[in-house]
């Protein structure tokens, strides 16, 4: 269960969903991710503050990294905002 902010030098614990951006993230580190069966789902939470300033992307070995919102996407666009975030659904 999430209870604090994903930036560790944060000490915001999740106490409303009211501000921040809850992200939902599908755990890439299993061996055998085309077997069927259900998928291990992890949340991470970034408080209002800390939503402002960044973002929470899966690299390529699939750990969850801090993204300044300054940095553009692959594509040229900028970042989107959304109350719920659900990156593995590509």
């Amino acid at each position: 269960m999430v209870n604090k902010c994903a930036n560790p030098e944060c000490n915001k614990t999740l106490r409303y969903l009211r501000e921040g951006i809850v992200y939902l993230f599908s755990n890439g580190k299993e061996l055998d991710r085309m077997k069927s069966g259900p998928q291990r789902l992890e949340h991470f939470w970034l408080c209002g503050a800390c939503a402002a300033k960044w973002t929470l992307k899966l690299d390529l070995q699939h750990d969850v990294q801090m993204i300044p919102k300054t940095r553009r996407s692959r594509r040229g666009l900028p970042t989107t905002e959304a109350n719920v975030a659900f990156p593995y659904a590509r």
